[in-house]
Protein backbone atom coordinates (compact mmCIF):
# COMPACT_ATOMS: atom_id res chain seq x y z
CA UNK A 1 0.00 0.00 0.00
CA UNK A 2 1.55 3.40 -1.32
CA UNK A 3 -1.03 6.08 -0.79
CA UNK A 4 -0.84 7.68 2.61
CA UNK A 5 -3.85 6.60 5.10
CA UNK A 6 -5.99 8.91 7.70
CA UNK A 7 -8.44 7.16 9.94
CA UNK A 8 -12.33 7.25 9.74
CA UNK A 9 -14.84 6.90 11.97
CA UNK A 10 -14.67 3.54 14.41
CA UNK A 11 -12.30 0.66 12.32
CA UNK A 12 -13.01 3.05 8.76
CA UNK A 13 -9.80 3.12 8.03
CA UNK A 14 -7.86 4.86 4.96
CA UNK A 15 -7.42 8.60 3.54
CA UNK A 16 -9.14 10.11 0.76
CA UNK A 17 -8.58 8.62 -2.95
CA UNK A 18 -7.78 11.15 -6.20
CA UNK A 19 -11.02 11.41 -7.57
CA UNK A 20 -13.08 11.57 -4.18
CA UNK A 21 -13.84 15.40 -4.26
CA UNK A 22 -15.05 15.15 -7.25
CA UNK A 23 -17.33 12.12 -6.95
CA UNK A 24 -18.68 14.07 -3.67
CA UNK A 25 -19.27 16.80 -5.74
CA UNK A 26 -20.83 14.82 -8.42
CA UNK A 27 -23.64 12.90 -6.33
CA UNK A 28 -24.64 15.52 -3.69
CA UNK A 29 -28.21 14.60 -3.65
CA UNK A 30 -29.83 12.34 -1.09
CA UNK A 31 -30.23 8.96 -3.10
CA UNK A 32 -34.05 8.33 -3.58
CA UNK A 33 -33.87 4.80 -2.50
CA UNK A 34 -31.82 5.25 1.05
CA UNK A 35 -31.86 9.00 2.07
CA UNK A 36 -28.47 9.28 2.86
CA UNK A 37 -26.45 11.91 0.34
CA UNK A 38 -22.49 12.20 -0.10
CA UNK A 39 -20.13 11.74 1.52
CA UNK A 40 -22.01 9.74 3.69
CA UNK A 41 -23.47 7.27 1.05
CA UNK A 42 -20.34 6.19 -0.41
CA UNK A 43 -19.70 4.68 -3.50
CA UNK A 44 -23.26 3.99 -4.90
CA UNK A 45 -22.87 0.48 -5.98
CA UNK A 46 -21.67 -0.78 -2.58
CA UNK A 47 -24.47 1.37 -0.99
CA UNK A 48 -27.22 -1.59 -1.64
CA UNK A 49 -25.13 -3.84 0.37
CA UNK A 50 -24.91 -1.73 3.66
CA UNK A 51 -27.81 -2.18 6.31
CA UNK A 52 -31.11 -1.05 5.21
CA UNK A 53 -33.84 0.88 7.17
CA UNK A 54 -35.89 -1.48 9.39
CA UNK A 55 -39.48 -1.41 8.65
CA UNK A 56 -40.67 -2.78 11.84
CA UNK A 57 -39.64 -2.90 15.32
CA UNK A 58 -38.55 -6.43 15.28
CA UNK A 59 -35.73 -5.37 12.90
CA UNK A 60 -33.73 -3.22 15.27
CA UNK A 61 -30.66 -4.30 16.18
CA UNK A 62 -31.41 -7.76 14.89
CA UNK A 63 -27.60 -8.99 13.63
CA UNK A 64 -26.70 -9.78 9.87
CA UNK A 65 -26.19 -13.58 10.45
CA UNK A 66 -23.45 -15.64 8.30
CA UNK A 67 -25.32 -16.23 5.32
CA UNK A 68 -25.95 -12.24 4.45
CA UNK A 69 -22.43 -11.35 5.98
CA UNK A 70 -20.51 -14.01 3.54
CA UNK A 71 -22.62 -12.85 0.78
CA UNK A 72 -21.46 -9.87 1.22
CA UNK A 73 -17.87 -10.14 1.75
CA UNK A 74 -17.48 -11.46 -1.76
CA UNK A 75 -19.53 -8.42 -3.24
CA UNK A 76 -16.51 -6.04 -1.92
CA UNK A 77 -13.94 -8.52 -2.71
CA UNK A 78 -13.13 -10.69 0.33
CA UNK A 79 -12.75 -14.47 0.18
CA UNK A 80 -13.57 -15.91 3.39
CA UNK A 81 -10.83 -18.54 3.02
CA UNK A 82 -7.96 -15.79 3.17
CA UNK A 83 -8.97 -14.08 6.59
CA UNK A 84 -7.48 -14.37 9.84
CA UNK A 85 -7.16 -18.26 10.75
CA UNK A 86 -8.48 -18.73 14.03
CA UNK A 87 -5.17 -18.80 15.81
CA UNK A 88 -4.38 -15.41 14.25
CA UNK A 89 -7.08 -14.03 15.24
CA UNK A 90 -7.08 -15.09 18.76
CA UNK A 91 -3.66 -14.41 19.15
CA UNK A 92 -4.27 -10.60 17.31
CA UNK A 93 -6.84 -9.37 19.92
CA UNK A 94 -5.55 -10.75 22.94
CA UNK A 95 -2.44 -8.71 22.17
CA UNK A 96 -0.09 -11.51 21.71
CA UNK A 97 2.19 -13.60 18.65
CA UNK A 98 5.32 -11.11 17.19
CA UNK A 99 4.59 -7.63 18.19
CA UNK A 100 1.55 -8.33 20.38
CA UNK A 101 0.62 -4.89 22.06
CA UNK A 102 -1.76 -5.98 24.97
CA UNK A 103 -3.20 -1.93 24.95
CA UNK A 104 -3.91 -1.63 21.20
CA UNK A 105 -6.13 -5.17 21.41
CA UNK A 106 -7.69 -4.57 24.34
CA UNK A 107 -8.83 -0.68 22.15
CA UNK A 108 -9.48 -2.77 19.27
CA UNK A 109 -11.76 -5.65 20.97
CA UNK A 110 -14.14 -3.09 22.60
CA UNK A 111 -14.31 -1.23 19.40
CA UNK A 112 -15.51 -4.20 17.67
CA UNK A 113 -17.64 -5.08 20.72
CA UNK A 114 -19.49 -1.59 20.37
CA UNK A 115 -19.71 -2.17 16.27
CA UNK A 116 -21.28 -5.59 17.34
CA UNK A 117 -23.91 -4.19 19.85
CA UNK A 118 -27.09 -6.01 18.29
CA UNK A 119 -29.01 -8.73 20.30
CA UNK A 120 -27.28 -11.48 22.28
CA UNK A 121 -24.54 -9.04 22.37
CA UNK A 122 -24.32 -5.89 25.33
CA UNK A 123 -23.02 -3.76 26.22
CA UNK A 124 -22.75 -3.06 29.99
CA UNK A 125 -21.98 0.56 31.66
CA UNK A 126 -22.42 2.17 34.84
CA UNK A 127 -25.95 3.81 35.16
CA UNK A 128 -27.18 5.74 38.28
CA UNK A 129 -24.92 3.59 40.11
CA UNK A 130 -26.45 -0.06 38.49
CA UNK A 131 -24.21 -2.18 36.04
CA UNK A 132 -26.74 -1.75 32.71
CA UNK A 133 -26.63 -3.58 29.37
CA UNK A 134 -27.70 -1.99 26.13
CA UNK A 135 -27.97 -2.78 22.90
CA UNK A 136 -27.98 0.33 20.19
CA UNK A 137 -25.94 -0.91 17.28
CA UNK A 138 -28.80 -0.14 14.95
CA UNK A 139 -29.37 3.53 15.97
CA UNK A 140 -25.47 4.28 15.52
CA UNK A 141 -25.58 4.89 19.28
CA UNK A 142 -23.65 3.59 22.40
CA UNK A 143 -23.19 4.00 25.81
CA UNK A 144 -19.70 4.25 27.25
CA UNK A 145 -18.67 2.95 30.61
CA UNK A 146 -19.59 5.74 32.69
CA UNK A 147 -23.26 6.17 31.41
CA UNK A 148 -23.31 8.79 28.42
CA UNK A 149 -25.10 8.34 25.64
CA UNK A 150 -22.84 9.11 22.55
CA UNK A 151 -21.98 8.11 18.56
CA UNK A 152 -19.30 5.58 17.85
CA UNK A 153 -17.70 8.11 16.40
CA UNK A 154 -16.97 10.29 19.60
CA UNK A 155 -14.25 11.43 20.50
CA UNK A 156 -13.60 9.24 23.78
CA UNK A 157 -15.08 6.04 22.11
CA UNK A 158 -12.74 3.01 21.52
CA UNK A 159 -13.89 2.99 18.15
CA UNK A 160 -12.42 6.59 17.94
CA UNK A 161 -9.23 5.90 19.58
CA UNK A 162 -8.77 2.73 17.64
CA UNK A 163 -7.87 4.32 14.38
CA UNK A 164 -4.20 5.21 15.80
CA UNK A 165 -3.71 1.62 15.56
CA UNK A 166 -5.22 0.80 12.13
CA UNK A 167 -3.16 3.17 9.83
CA UNK A 168 -1.21 1.98 6.72
CA UNK A 169 1.78 0.69 8.59
CA UNK A 170 0.53 1.08 12.04
CA UNK A 171 -0.06 -1.89 14.28
CA UNK A 172 -2.80 -4.11 12.57
CA UNK A 173 -0.49 -4.29 9.01
CA UNK A 174 2.96 -4.37 11.05
CA UNK A 175 1.43 -7.15 13.49
CA UNK A 176 -0.51 -8.87 10.43
CA UNK A 177 3.02 -8.88 8.41
CA UNK A 178 4.75 -10.39 11.30
CA UNK A 179 2.13 -13.06 11.97
CA UNK A 180 1.35 -14.56 8.52
CA UNK A 181 -1.28 -12.54 7.64
CA UNK A 182 -0.05 -10.29 5.64
CA UNK A 183 -1.92 -11.79 2.17
CA UNK A 184 -4.74 -10.61 4.23
CA UNK A 185 -4.20 -7.09 4.81
CA UNK A 186 -3.16 -6.89 0.79
CA UNK A 187 -6.92 -8.72 0.29
CA UNK A 188 -9.08 -5.78 2.27
CA UNK A 189 -6.20 -2.62 1.04
CA UNK A 190 -7.65 -4.19 -2.59
CA UNK A 191 -11.79 -4.34 -1.37
CA UNK A 192 -14.44 -1.96 -1.23
CA UNK A 193 -13.01 -1.05 2.11
CA UNK A 194 -9.99 1.32 1.00
CA UNK A 195 -12.36 3.64 -1.61
CA UNK A 196 -15.49 3.17 1.45
CA UNK A 197 -13.48 4.35 4.37
CA UNK A 198 -12.52 7.17 1.98
CA UNK A 199 -15.73 8.46 2.18
CA UNK A 200 -16.19 7.99 5.98
CA UNK A 201 -12.81 9.91 6.52
CA UNK A 202 -14.67 12.63 5.08
CA UNK A 203 -17.36 12.25 6.32
CA UNK A 204 -16.49 12.26 9.96
CA UNK A 205 -14.82 15.59 9.15
CA UNK A 206 -17.37 17.57 8.40
CA UNK A 207 -20.04 16.10 11.57
CA UNK A 208 -18.69 18.22 14.23
CA UNK A 209 -18.36 16.65 17.75
CA UNK A 210 -21.74 15.27 17.66
CA UNK A 211 -21.14 12.77 14.54
CA UNK A 212 -24.48 12.30 13.50
CA UNK A 213 -25.95 11.66 10.51
CA UNK A 214 -28.58 13.21 8.13
CA UNK A 215 -31.15 11.08 6.33
CA UNK A 216 -34.12 12.12 3.81
CA UNK A 217 -36.52 10.51 1.78
CA UNK A 218 -38.91 11.84 -0.09
CA UNK A 219 -40.09 14.46 2.95
CA UNK A 220 -39.05 12.66 6.01
CA UNK A 221 -35.95 13.68 7.84
CA UNK A 222 -33.67 11.49 10.50
CA UNK A 223 -30.91 11.24 12.21
CA UNK A 224 -28.86 8.00 12.65
CA UNK A 225 -25.30 7.94 14.24
CA UNK A 226 -22.01 7.87 12.17
CA UNK A 227 -21.34 4.22 12.36
CA UNK A 228 -24.71 3.14 10.18
CA UNK A 229 -23.98 5.86 7.65
CA UNK A 230 -23.42 3.08 4.58
CA UNK A 231 -19.75 3.82 3.55
CA UNK A 232 -18.71 3.77 7.20
CA UNK A 233 -20.98 0.36 7.73
CA UNK A 234 -19.01 -1.35 5.15
CA UNK A 235 -15.42 -0.47 5.69
CA UNK A 236 -16.18 -1.54 8.98
CA UNK A 237 -17.65 -4.66 7.73
CA UNK A 238 -14.68 -5.40 5.61
CA UNK A 239 -12.12 -4.74 8.34
CA UNK A 240 -14.34 -7.45 11.02
CA UNK A 241 -15.04 -9.73 9.10
CA UNK A 242 -11.34 -10.34 7.86
CA UNK A 243 -10.70 -10.52 11.92
CA UNK A 244 -13.58 -13.00 12.08
CA UNK A 245 -16.10 -13.66 9.89
CA UNK A 246 -18.81 -14.74 12.58
CA UNK A 247 -18.31 -11.80 14.58
CA UNK A 248 -18.98 -9.90 11.35
CA UNK A 249 -22.29 -11.80 10.98
CA UNK A 250 -23.12 -9.99 14.42
CA UNK A 251 -23.26 -6.42 12.72
CA UNK A 252 -26.56 -4.48 12.52
CA UNK A 253 -28.67 -5.64 9.62
CA UNK A 254 -30.87 -2.66 9.95
CA UNK A 255 -30.39 1.29 10.75
CA UNK A 256 -33.02 3.00 12.67
CA UNK A 257 -33.72 6.73 13.47
CA UNK A 258 -32.57 8.04 16.63
CA UNK A 259 -36.02 9.58 18.36
CA UNK A 260 -35.92 13.14 17.45
CA UNK A 261 -35.36 14.44 21.39
CA UNK A 262 -32.17 12.38 21.55
CA UNK A 263 -30.64 13.49 18.01
CA UNK A 264 -31.19 16.93 18.81
CA UNK A 265 -29.74 16.88 22.50
CA UNK A 266 -26.69 15.00 21.58
CA UNK A 267 -26.33 17.77 18.85
CA UNK A 268 -26.82 20.22 21.33
CA UNK A 269 -24.06 19.05 23.26
CA UNK A 270 -20.74 20.33 23.41
CA UNK A 271 -19.16 17.13 23.44
CA UNK A 272 -21.39 14.95 21.64
CA UNK A 273 -23.04 13.03 25.01
CA UNK A 274 -26.38 12.80 27.39
CA UNK A 275 -26.62 10.87 30.32
CA UNK A 276 -28.36 7.64 28.71
CA UNK A 277 -30.71 7.61 32.25
CA UNK A 278 -32.36 10.57 30.51
CA UNK A 279 -33.39 9.07 27.34
CA UNK A 280 -33.31 5.13 28.27
CA UNK A 281 -37.36 4.95 28.13
CA UNK A 282 -37.17 6.07 24.21
CA UNK A 283 -34.49 3.26 23.65
CA UNK A 284 -34.35 -0.52 23.85
CA UNK A 285 -33.06 -2.62 26.49
CA UNK A 286 -32.04 -6.42 26.52
CA UNK A 287 -34.95 -9.06 26.97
Amino acid sequence: MTRRGRMSMGLAALGAGVALSAAVAAQAQASAATGFSQPYMGTPRYEPLSATQAGRDLQVNVPLGQKRADRIARLIGLDKSKVFTRRQYALFIAGKGKGGNRTAAKTLDAAVRILTNTWGRPLYSNVDGARTPTVLASYGLMVNTQGMLQSPANASAPTRKANQYLTPGGYMGTWARANGAAGTMRMLYRSAYTREAAYGFKSQGISGAAQLVPNQKGTAQSTVGMSMAPSIWIANFALIYVLNPKIAAKMPAYWAPIPPAIASAIAASPTGQVPYSQYRDQLPTPG
